[in-house]
This record gives structure tokens, sequence and C-alpha cells, in this order.
């Protein structure tokens, strides 16, 4: 998503429009031009309705004053530049996001296919309302397009109207507005699954002749958390197998032209030393002694030396695993009658930080080991937790509370044991 533009709103969170301001005094002021020379206007109101301060003269407000002036607050604006589309707004807006990752470039070109094929995107953007915008939104929605989707272009468009209010363009960005309140949010949470479906799927993969091969990796996934992308970039350098470290700070990517690349980690929390299990430990080992060795390793952005490479002797991505997983989860359900739900590289992720958030693990600590830069999305995870988990957990409290009481009890009796034997 582009970087939302810098909105002026007043102590009361209001926005302001071109040329109103607030001074520091709490007093409202409005500057414009007459020939070149800017004149002002002041009021201790905002707006007609806004209680006037405590001891201060009746006056009317500013937004008032601005009509009274008849001063026109299109004027300030550039006509030529109002006249130009939402299509070619966007074009300009995207071509300030100079060294944007592969990712983003991708999902910029994604927005801008589907706004092509948009009669929205051809409309002036001065004549583009707030209700033209909601009313695009839904239209997509409408026609079958996901909420991801909808997000997706509404992260642009909303950073790329508020680059024109900022330059003086517009006056109001069309688009700043909730999305939860224009558009259902109707996607599909990816869950994590049970301690118990994991046990078994991982048990199923250790003992399948077919993919018993990919049994380290798997159990890698599960026990760290990692993104894939991650898994995938690692290469012998950032093992660290007698210290017990997993050293993150870039991903493997590959694009849509096929270009495999290297990419600095999802966000600057990203980059982290991951700890690790004596079990993890031996997976590493395990994935490193059936390696086969390169005749020449592939040198991508300067990093060589990655765990699993296909027969053309390029690393593997993240939709071989994707795909492989699907193939390990079709299987497994075509043989037992119990089904599991669909298990992706990312549903591991989940499933070990839920894992953890239900072992009582400190918040910040597995912010940390996720390599989420915002609390928020790991405090997330434990939202999900439920009745059971409740339960559980009231009960290992009971179990704690009773072992305290009964070491009182314990030192207690001691502790007059100890003064029986003083006395006597």
């Amino acid at each position: 998503m582009g970087i939302r533009g810098r909105i002026r709103r007043d102590s009361k969170h209001r926005v302001l429009r071109a040329g109103e301001s607030m001074r520091a005094d709490g007093k409202y002021q409005f500057k414009y031009h007459i020939a070149g020379k800017p004149h002002f206007v002041y009021s201790w109101k905002l707006e007609p309705t806004d209680k006037l301060p405590a001891g201060k003269k009746p006056c009317l407000s500013l937004r008032e004053l601005e009509k009274q002036i008849g001063y026109d607050l299109e004027s300030q604006l550039d006509p030529m530049k109002r006249n130009i589309t939402v299509n070619e707004l966007v074009e300009r807006y995207l071509s300030t996001k100079t060294g944007a990752k592969h990712s983003t470039v991708a999902n910029y070109n994604f927005v801008k296919n589907i706004l092509k094929k948009e009669e929205f995107s051809e409309a002036k953007i001065a004549d583009v309302k707030t209700s033209d915008a909601k009313l695009f939104l839904i239209k997509m929605q409408s026609d079958g397009k996901g909420y991801s989707t909808v997000k997706s272009v509404r992260g642009v468009l909303r950073p790329a109207f508020q680059m024109a209010v900022d330059d003086d363009i517009l006056n109001k960005n069309p688009f700043e507005f909730q999305l939860a309140g224009v558009v259902v949010n109707d996607s599909h949470t990816r869950t994590a699954i049970t301690r118990e479906q994991m046990r078994q799927f991982l048990k199923f993969v250790h003992d399948d002749n077919c993919y018993c091969k990919y049994y380290e990796v798997v159990y890698i996934l599960f026990h760290t958390g990692m993104r894939i992308s991650e898994f995938c970039g690692l290469t012998l350098k950032d093992i660290d197998l007698k210290n017990r470290i997993v050293n993150i700070d870039h991903q493997l990517q590959r694009t849509s032209d096929m270009q495999y690349v290297i990419e600095s980690t999802k966000t600057n929390a990203g980059t982290r030393k991951l700890p690790i299990t004596e079990e993890v430990v031996k997976c590493f080992q395990a994935i490193i002694e059936d390696r086969e060795p390169q005749q020449r390793e592939k040198m991508i952005d300067g990093y060589a030396g990655f765990l699993f490479y296909d027969k053309d002797n390029n690393p593997l991505v993240a939709m071989h695993w994707e795909h492989r997983f699907n193939h390990m989860v079709q299987r497994y359900n075509d043989i037992y009658r119990i089904q599991i739900p669909n298990i992706t590289p990312h549903v591991c992720r989940h499933t070990y930080c839920s894992n953890m958030a239900k072992s009582g693990m400190n918040p910040k600590t597995l912010q940390y080991l996720m390599g989420h830069s915002d609390i928020g999305v790991t405090l997330n995870t434990y939202t999900h937790l439920g009745l059971e988990d409740a339960e559980d957990e009231l009960k290992r409290m009971e179990d704690l509370n009773n072992a305290r009481n009964e070491l009182d009890k314990n030192s207690r009796r001691n502790l007059i044991t100890q003064k029986m034997f003083r006395v006597i």
C-alpha cells in the first residue's frame, strides 16, 4: 500500500480545507490571495454550530467568513490538472513510488490492470465525489471482486487522491472513509489447525513413502513460524546449528516474469535471529546432509548455498512448497475418513503462533519470533483462543496457586518445628 498523505486537522480532528489552519491560541485562520498578495480572516469557530470559547465576543464562523468574502476555493486549484482522469492520477502517483519491492510493484500492476477495465478510471478527478468513490468499490464487489482485491484497489486510490490534495489540485480526498462501512469483508481467514491435527499430519508425512522426504521442512515450518519466503531464502551460512540460531535477514522471491530476486524481510521487524529447538536442529541437519551438491551454485543477488533446488538448478520458491502442501493434504484426505482442513506454509506459521500463545508465551517475545512489526497482529492471535483454552489456562493457574499454598504450608510447618527444637 502507498503511504497516506498528511491531512491537516483541528483539535476536534476535523479535516481542514486548503487555506484553513488553526493557530496555537485556538483561533482559526483562512488565507487567500488577491493580486498575488496574501489576505487573512480569523474566527474562534470553524462551523456555525461550534460553541464560542468562554470570554470571546460573538463572531461569524470561519466557513461563513469564507462565503462572505466571496472567495472561491476552487480558484486556488490548477484547472488543467483537475481535468486529468483517475487513471492518469494513478499513473502519476505510482511514478513516485521508486525503490518498491518486486512484490509491491506486482501489486501496483495488478491494481492498474483492474482499473483500466473500469469506466471509473476515465472519470475526471475533479468530478469524483465521496459517494462516487463508495459506489465504485461497491460495484467492484458486486461484480465478483474479492474483499482483498477491493482493499488493494482502494489502497492505491486513496493515497493517489491524497497526493492531488497535497498538490492543491483537489480540496478533498473522496476516498477518505472507512472501508468496513462500505464493502463486506467476506475474506476467509487462514486459521491455525489444532495440535492434534498438526501431530496427525506430521505423522502422515513422516510415514508416507512419497512425501516423507518433505517431513523435515513441514516440521521446521510448524515449529519456527518462518514465512515461507524466508525459509526459501535461507542459505547454509544462515544456519548456525552449534548455537541453535537461524539468521533471517532476507527472503527469496520470484517475479511474474520468472526472475529470482533477493529482497529484504517483509518489515524491519522481520529481520531477526531465531532460536531453534534441538528437534529443529536435527531437521536442518538432515536437510543439509541430504542436500545434493550443485555442480555450479546458482547465485541470486550475491546469495548462494540455498537448501533446495529444482531440476534447472534454481532454488525452490514459495509456489513450489504451496503445491507440495496441497498434494500432501489431498493425499491425506483421500486416505483418512476424518478430513483435515487445507494446510499451507502460512497455516503452519499461524499454527506456530497460536501454539505459542496457548502455551502462555509473552506477547512481546512472540512478536519478535514472528517478525511482526505491529504488536496488534500478534495480539490478534490471542483473541482466537476459545473456551477450551480458557479452561486450560484457568486449570493451570489453579494448579499453580495450589502448589504455592502447599509450599506455604510446608514452610510454616518447618518454621514451627524449628521453634519447637529451639525450646527443647
